[in-house]
């Protein structure tokens, strides 16, 4: 991708030439402490903190008005988020909105577009998955009176860490009746080729969604020209919208004319909404697939944080987040920690165009580095057994960040510092 030099002197260099360095300051940052652990929880932003302080401000001085308030109304918030969205995902306005959490969202778009019919009754997936995907599978094929144990098709890994996307293509039979995916792979940091999915997807008329989770925010999408028919995706890892923020959902807009499977009087028509007519007139966009009344306190730091990214530009975003990625990995060489003694291993993808925003170092002993990082006031992320997520993020780590861990990582071998915590993982991670 570039040529990098070793050292200090050539991270410094980098961080000189780096565009986006500005946007650091718009971060709350742990005291004394590199955080890598964007791809799990995103760091504060002050942009956001002060849309949550706003809203905050028009519940003390509003009550119930705040609903209709001329300024910001609560009342068309999630379809004003998704319209701010869009752009990072390659939709039209009205095909994105904040709304509800992943799974829930997962679960009103599969039971929309998962219509078993005569031969074609399986859901494709993959074993990789994140496992509340393959949950919600797995309850949507019993809700209609199937077995998943006959009608959940996974395509297998070839070596643990990556799903080839031929072999998914191998899988699209005429069995097949809804097709889930992750866009990037929780654990190696993969990204599928979403676009060829999505076309020999359409090619063999099954329709197909995708878990952007662990993508939006760092890779620039573009659901709609794909022919993606749905996607949902959480907002607190790249998006840095908080803990628990509320999550976004994706609908094609030739679908809108199709009715929800889980009906809420949030996804009814705005104009009739307020009429509470006992049938269900379903909005004519994406909002028709919310459900319930917007959890506001966890939806207004998104709208500080898609300000931040309107102003990076998600292509600016990715472009430094392949060079920090593509950076650490070139240490990792240079610094010969994928040999002997140290004997990590990379397990994301080295290409670029198939490695998503963080990478996964492997080790035997990963539990107690991931330790021993943390004591150093380096924050990682833990996947059992034995990788290390370390997910640099381009609005808010340098490129000194990476060579600190880098250097991290050879002299927690080197003294041994691993070896005084347990290898097992926590609660958590």
């Amino acid at each position: 991708m570039t040529d990098f030099k070793a050292g200090q002197e050539g991270a410094m260099i980098l961080d000189k030439e780096d565009s986006l360095a500005k946007f650091r300051e718009r971060f709350f940052h742990l005291p004394e402490k590199i955080y890598l652990d964007g791809n799990s929880l995103g760091l504060m932003s002050k942009d956001g903190q002060d849309s949550l302080l706003k809203l905050l401000d028009q519940w003390k001085r509003l009550g119930i008005d705040g609903w209709m308030d001329e300024e910001n109304p609560w009342f068309y918030y999630g379809e004003k988020l998704g319209e701010l969205q869009a752009p990072l995902v390659g939709a039209d306005k009205e095909e994105v909105v904040v709304t509800g959490s992943t799974t829930v969202n997962l679960h009103t778009l599969v039971g929309t577009f998962y219509q078993p019919r005569g031969s074609r009754t399986k859901i494709l997936a993959d074993q990789l998955n994140f496992p509340s995907d393959i949950y919600a599978l797995k309850s949507q094929i019993k809700i209609k009176g199937l077995d998943p144990e006959e009608n959940l098709v996974l395509v297998k890994s070839r070596n643990g860490r990556l799903i080839e996307e031929e072999d998914i293509i191998a899988s699209m039979g005429d069995d097949i009746a809804l097709i889930l995916l992750p866009s990037v792979y929780y654990r190696s940091g993969q990204l599928l080729n979403m676009k060829l999915l999505a076309e020999k997807a359409w090619k063999k008329s099954i329709p197909i969604g995708f878990d952007c989770s662990h993508s939006v925010g760092a890779v620039p999408h573009d659901l709609s020209s794909w022919g993606v028919d749905f996607a949902v995706w959480c907002n607190y890892k790249h998006m840095n919208g908080g803990p628990g923020a509320t999550a976004s959902l994706y609908v094609n807009k030739k679908h809108f004319s199709r009715t929800p499977s889980l009906a809420g009087w949030w996804g009814y028509r705005k104009d009739k909404q307020f009429d509470m007519d006992l049938d269900f007139v379903s909005a004519d966009k994406a909002g028709a697939w919310q459900i319930s009344s917007p959890q506001l306190l966890s939806t207004a730091p998104i709208e500080g944080a898609l300000q931040i990214f309107k102003e990076a530009g998600i292509e600016n975003v990715r472009e430094k987040s392949l060079k920090l990625t593509s950076y650490l990995i070139f240490l990792l060489k240079e610094e010969g920690l994928l040999e002997p003694p140290y004997q990590y291993r990379v397990g994301t993808p080295l290409d670029i165009k198939r490695r998503g925003g963080h990478v996964a170092i492997e080790h035997k002993n990963a539990a107690s580095i991931a330790k021993a990082l943390k004591e150093r006031g380096i924050i990682p992320d833990f996947r059992s057994p034995n990788i290390i997520r370390l997910a640099p993020v381009a609005l808010y780590n340098s490129f000194c960040d990476v060579w600190q861990v880098s250097r991290a990582l050879k002299e927690i071998i080197d003294e041994k510092e691993h070896e005084k915590h347990g290898n097992d993982r926590g609660i958590i991670a």
